[in-house]
């Protein structure tokens, strides 16, 4: 049995140092050995860290390139291509989300992957968040008893690492697809589905407080789930101050459970017999949430083992920020699927 797989690293922007990060600090199933990016410094940089071989296109790596997976880190708009094109020419895939920013392109996506027969996984980190997983177990053992309610604030303001110069691709609503409910809120939307389920219908406004980028920087959103239960989802990036706020907030018959933010969180849990709350655990993190889906991605292609989520489970998400985008147009609740 193979021990150990060779990846190449396609797209070496921000989101790449968390993946690398994730790399070196996993159970070291992965070993980089090709790094993708058409800006030569960027590619370079990688490839001194790594003692990969540096290419500027995927198709310069996928003939000279030594790699049996790829691990995509480019612009929605150019997801599709790279994902078809690299399972195509046999290689396995995990690809940053969302899929695609359409739900046609995801359908040709994914019936590519089937036919290749090759692991395609998206790479929805939230499903490993350590918090995240936490809080699900501690939702299973009925600490909180059952679930009233939920609150997901994705809250964060403008900074470079979302757009490093005026030319950034995410200040162009035809490459993400939209604006942040369908690319950085996916990580808040897929907890809500871990801890309540599948989500049936929303209804939201939407703004654009951020006015040099296209797609909505506000949401503010009602979330329905099958179960009836309703939570709220709020999205914000504006370029001021911002107090704390807890990013995740799940209120029981029984308690609550608080998720603060994304590198100071942590996670507490409010009861009868900790009304001022009782950390549950200390902070670990957004950072910490990649070793483990990198290491999920090597056992499914090495082990065999099945994925924490199939890549369709990821349609979830970004079938609801369609629909909060269709219901922010028409004012009414609409169906997520």
């Amino acid at each position: 049995m193979t021990e150990k797989l060779n990846l190449a690293l396609i797209g070496c922007g921000a989101i790449a140092r968390y993946h690398l990060d994730g790399i070196l600090a996993g159970q070291g199933r992965l070993c980089v050995t090709t790094v993708v990016d058409n800006d030569p410094d960027k590619a370079a940089a990688f490839a001194a860290e790594t003692g990969a071989t540096p290419f500027p296109t995927i198709e310069a790596a996928l003939s000279d390139g030594d790699f049996d997976a790829v691990d995509i880190m480019l612009p929605h708009d150019l997801h599709e291509w790279a994902a078809t094109t690299c399972l195509a020419a046999g290689k396995h895939v995990l690809m940053e989300k969302p899929m695609a920013p359409d739900l046609e392109a995801c359908d040709r996506i994914l019936a590519t992957a089937e036919n290749s027969g090759r692991t395609f996984m998206i790479a929805e980190n939230a499903q490993y968040w350590p918090e995240i997983v936490r809080a699900a177990k501690l939702i299973e053992d009925g600490a909180i008893g059952d679930i009233i309610t939920a609150r997901a604030a994705f809250v964060v303001q403008f900074d470079e690492y979302w757009f490093p110069d005026r030319k950034a691709w995410r200040y162009d609503r035809e490459r993400t697809g939209g604006g942040i409910c369908i690319d950085g809120g996916s990580h808040w939307i897929r907890p809500l589905r871990m801890w309540l389920g599948e989500i049936d219908e929303v209804v939201a406004i939407t703004g654009n407080p951020l006015t040099a980028m296209q797609g909505e920087s506000l949401c503010r959103s009602l979330l329905r789930f099958q179960s009836g239960i309703v939570a709220s989802f709020d999205a914000m990036m504006i370029d001021t101050i911002l107090a704390p706020e807890p990013w995740w907030r799940v209120t029981g018959t029984k308690g609550e459970i608080l998720i603060d933010g994304a590198f100071d969180g942590g996670l507490r849990l409010y009861d009868t017999d900790h009304p001022d709350g009782m950390r549950v655990m200390e902070p670990a993190g957004y950072p910490r949430s990649f070793d483990p889906e990198l290491d999920d991605f090597a056992r499914v292609i090495l082990d065999g083992d099945k994925p924490a989520a199939p890549a369709k489970h990821s349609l979830g998400e970004l079938r609801t920020a369609l629909a909060l985008y269709r219901s922010a147009e028409s004012r009414s609740w609409e169906k997520v699927w």
